[in-house]
């Protein structure tokens, strides 16, 4: 997971993607940051608005409606390929859904699809949306039979391209919400998959030159990780640099129990700090104790150490 961009940065990266960018009045300051969380973020979500007309329904987005109030994403994606942009920061767009479908994002370990989803707004295991993804609302109204034009469609996969790229990420962190709430079904038109497919092979291509002030000219280049050391390491006789990295780790995702900060030696500020790293990805139980495993560390991202 990620710090979400600010207003530049996030529209900077939408640029350098080739994106045709309409900001509209108000946008860089509109959001619903006091509802609660905006960040760290996971992954970019695509929706369809069920409505027509761009002017509508970027006025749609932008104010919500009598019981959801806006805004309600952070991008109104036209028939036309313009990206109209109505927010920075947290939007009601994603709402409640499965935990298990955000740890499949974070850790992107799923295959042609995440698992399907059984929570939704309201279930008593569903994990707040709205705090962990961008959302994108996709003008169409969602019957099956309204077309998706090329041009909305390439819209699509560049502002997820620009996305995952400004973050790292690879295509499997974007999906629709029909994936990630059993209560949804949009997008409806296209598949995910295939959307995946076209993301991927974006973010594969040569770096873009010449982008604007604020994107580096190429990615850089990943830095090497710390690969997991296997659950048996987390032991109260390990004192080893990879459990102060991983404890620097932790506090930065806002994850610390630490009263003296991080050491190299596993105790039990570790293993709670971790537990918070655990629920932060969604999992409960048995699986949130504190001690490390495979998929939560890869996620973690710890840098390597000797």
């Amino acid at each position: 997971m990620a710090t979400p961009l600010p207003a530049d940065r996030f529209l900077a990266a939408l640029r350098a993607e080739g994106v045709t960018v309409v900001e509209h009045p108000g946008w860089r300051t509109h959001n619903r940051n006091q509802a609660g969380a905006w960040g760290p973020v996971a992954g970019v979500m695509i929706h369809h608005t069920v409505s027509s007309g761009t002017a509508s329904s970027v006025e749609l987005c932008y104010n919500g409606y009598d019981g959801l109030p806006g805004p309600l994403c952070h991008g109104v994606i036209a028939k036309d390929g313009s990206v109209h942009l109505v927010a920075s920061g947290r939007a009601n767009h994603a709402g409640g859904g499965d935990p298990s479908v955000l740890r499949a994002v974070v850790t992107e370990t799923y295959g042609d699809r995440p698992p399907a989803p059984r929570e939704h707004q309201g279930s008593s295991n569903a994990v707040d949306g709205n705090s962990r993804f961008y959302g994108f609302e996709c003008i169409n109204l969602g019957n099956g039979s309204d077309p998706w034009p090329a041009a909305q469609l390439d819209a699509i996969e560049r502002v997820s391209a620009a996305l995952c790229r400004a973050h790292g990420w690879g295509a499997k962190s974007v999906i629709g919400h029909l994936e990630w709430s059993d209560w949804k079904s949009d997008p409806k038109g296209f598949g995910m998959p295939g959307m995946r497919d076209r993301v991927q092979k974006r973010l594969a291509a040569a770096p873009i030159k010449n982008p604007p002030a604020g994107i580096p000219a190429g990615k850089p280049a990943a830095p090497r990780l710390q690969p997991f050391p296997g659950s048996s390491f987390f032991r109260k006789e390990t004192s080893s640099p990879i459990i102060t990295a991983m404890g620097r780790r932790l506090v930065a995702e806002g994850c610390s129990a630490y009263t003296v900060g991080p050491s190299p030696r596993w105790g039990e500020a570790d293993r709670l700090s971790y537990a918070k790293w655990q629920h932060k990805l969604g999992f409960r139980g048995s699986d949130a104790d504190g001690v490390p495993g495979a998929a939560s560390w890869n996620a973690l991202k710890v840098p390597f150490t000797k």
